[in-house]
């Protein structure tokens, strides 16, 4: 192999070599609901791209093994081929400057090793390592589908240098994990808001915030249950005087409708609706109110009533009868520390 060919052959591996780092700490650094929302958006590449990602992420100890073997592969590569070119083209250097025949072989082998060092761990580490950790999406989503090309190549080679690494882990008692753990538990988070809290890395009103707002994770809504007894409501037919008195006197926009009882709950009339549409009964007003178990945990309980577009959700006990009443507002401001007293109110 000729000497130029060698350098060329040599910038290619560097090259290879700073994908395998940046697709490395990519596919350890990328957040998946990030990665989730590029696979659900954009055009086709992207979307491809983003699907790839995430597949990735979910075969995490087989993408680092081939990452591992990509570099290793690179870096022999780099040393067997290029770094030789490199001495060769120094010998004649050495000799016009009048080094000795004795020492130049030793002396360009050093340098040699030198350049090829320098720039491995320049531009065929930090730099795409620096990248892949400051844009970890952009640079999991851009290397996604070479690396998976790569590491489909070689997957036999990978699946059997993964199974003994595993068995090498097994022995120590250590059990392998094919995907990073993405989600913290409420303890854990609860600890990390405390020790932020101690090193003064949060201020005392953003520490109360967030561990008020996790200590409520496992909080039932029983506690903010208005009984329904005391919720305004309005009869089925009423009249729009009625529902706008009703509304006047208590204070409320949000009105439940009424059957025969007050556990008999059809549905929430806004009192704006019965200006927009003056003369129209109630139930053809209102909108439904989900229900929730009484059980239902706060956090829950406030994705449920955002999913349906509510602000009043209905509580049932155990039997599936209405027994109260609760809203965004009060679920709301639990976990923001801001609620007052429940209100009997929409």
């Amino acid at each position: 192999m000729n000497t130029v060919t060698a350098l060329l052959l040599g910038v290619v591996l560097l090259a290879g070599n700073g994908l395998f780092v940046a697709a490395e700490f990519a596919v350890v650094s990328g957040k998946r609901h990030r990665l989730e929302e590029a696979a659900a958006g954009g055009g086709r590449l992207t979307r491809a791209a983003g699907r790839a990602a995430l597949r990735n992420g979910r075969e995490l100890s087989l993408m680092l093994a081939g990452a591992q073997l990509g570099i290793t592969l690179c870096s022999l590569g780099l040393a067997m081929v290029t770094e030789p070119a490199i001495e060769h083209l120094l010998q004649p250097v050495f000799g016009l400057v009048g080094l000795p025949e004795s020492m130049r072989l030793g002396v360009a082998y050093v340098i040699a090793l030198a350049i090829i060092t320098f720039l491995h761990m320049v531009a065929g580490e930090m730099a795409p390592k620096s990248w892949a950790l400051t844009h970890p999406e952009r640079a999991a989503m851009r290397l996604a589908l070479p690396f998976r090309a790569f590491t489909w190549i070689a997957r036999p080679v990978l699946a059997t240098l993964n199974g003994f690494s595993n068995g090498l882990l097994r022995a120590f008692g250590i059990r392998p994990r094919d995907e990073l753990a993405t989600t913290r538990t409420p303890p854990q988070l609860a600890m990390l808001v405390g020790e932020s809290g101690r090193m003064g890395l949060l201020d005392r009103d953003e520490h109360d915030l967030l561990t008020r707002a996790l200590r409520v994770q496992s909080q039932s809504v029983e506690r903010l249950v208005v009984p329904i007894d005391s919720a305004t409501a309005v009869p089925a037919g009423a009249a729009d005087d009625l529902v706008r008195d009703v509304a006047a006197v208590s204070g409320h926009l949000r009105l439940l409708v009424n059957g025969g009882s007050p556990q008999d709950v059809l549905g929430v009339l806004h009192v704006r609706d019965t200006l927009l549409h003056p003369g129209s009964a109630p139930e053809r007003l209102m909108s439904p109110a989900p229900r929730l178990e009484s059980s239902t945990t706060i956090p829950e309980a406030v994705a449920r009533l955002q999913e349906a577009h509510a602000h009043l959700g209905l509580v049932t006990d155990t039997g599936g009868r209405v027994v109260g009443l609760v809203s965004l507002t009060d679920l709301v401001g639990e976990l923001l520390n801001t609620r007052t007293a429940p209100a009997a109110h929409a």
